[in-house]
């Protein structure tokens, strides 16, 4: 039976803006010449469930003062999240077309400056944290009532940073903080050798190291849109403590020859990739809407 989640729409609608959300990803990216691509697929269902059912905002007044936060700390997957804030409505989707041009609002990163709907320009991995934290702090001393999500990576999670935000938000006990962890467990790079890099783990138990810290955990499939609005659910109705949502995904998902292929952390598909790519996900949105 179809579920119907807290905004209305049901899970068929948002599988539906999970296919559109990817295939104008890789629209945007084989235009552009350049980006990311396994990053934000693995974290395009996360992004359209937090934007379309969860987060408290308002295209029409984006800085309103007691909207939620979110924070894309992995800043390298910004195209996924540029599409959705197109979908939903912060500005023209026909704007994706300009991804990363040397004019543009929609550059490489995330810029709060220059782009509506952007909490935090971020870039440099493992600093997304820190000022999710100082939001969510922030909320409390100037009595709003809003909640703070911040995006973080796998790999990211090697940053010394994000440790020193983790044991600062517990001390603080931070309720109104939540992280969601893009586990896809397939960071670009491992350490440094001769031959090159290495092809690394990443943190083994990433829910027992925020634990460590003094943060409740939980896990979820994230790409299961019933299964994120339920850990979602549970991480708003906590009180004093940060959560943090593991959240298992695949990088790559949605296109079989790109699914957990690290090669396609950052590579532009040719044209028939990208027409093989868009006629699998097109397959897809037909079994949603249940003609296939």
């Amino acid at each position: 039976m179809t579920q119907t989640r807290r905004s209305g729409r049901s899970t068929a609608e948002l599988d539906e803006l999970s296919v559109r959300t990817r295939e104008l990803i890789l629209r945007s990216v084989f235009e552009a010449g350049a980006g990311h691509i396994g990053g934000p697929l693995s974290v395009t269902d996360i992004l359209v469930n937090l934007y379309f059912d969860r987060l408290s905002i308002d295209p029409d007044d984006p800085r309103k003062r007691d909207r939620d936060r979110l924070i894309l700390s992995k800043g390298h997957s910004s195209i996924a999240l540029y599409t959705v804030l197109a979908l939903r409505g912060y500005f023209p989707v026909e704007e994706l077309a300009t991804f990363d041009a040397i004019d543009s609002r929609l550059q490489g990163h995330p810029c709060m400056k220059t782009l509506p709907g952007v909490d935090m320009s971020t870039g440099s991995l493992g600093q997304g944290l820190s000022p999710g934290m100082g939001m969510a702090l922030g909320a409390r001393h100037s009595g709003l009532d809003f909640h703070t999500w911040v995006i973080l990576g796998d790999g990211e999670i090697q940053e010394g940073q994000i440790w020193e935000a983790c044991f600062t938000a517990s001390r603080y006990e931070l309720g109104n903080l939540t992280v969601v962890l893009d586990y896809n467990r397939l960071p670009q790079f491992g350490w440094p050798s001769v031959g090159g890099y290495t092809r690394e783990r990443p943190i083994d138990d990433p829910a027992a190291k925020f634990a460590a810290f003094g943060w409740d955990t939980l896990e979820c499939d994230g790409h299961d849109h019933e299964s994120l609005g339920t850990a979602f659910d549970s991480a708003e109705a906590a009180t004093n403590r940060p959560v943090a949502i593991i959240a298992n995904t695949v990088k790559g998902k949605g296109v079989s020859f790109m699914e957990a292929d690290h090669a396609w952390h950052a590579k532009v598909p040719t044209q028939q990739e990208l027409d093989d790519a868009l006629a699998e996900l097109n397959r897809g949105a037909f079994a949603i809407l249940g003609t296939a």
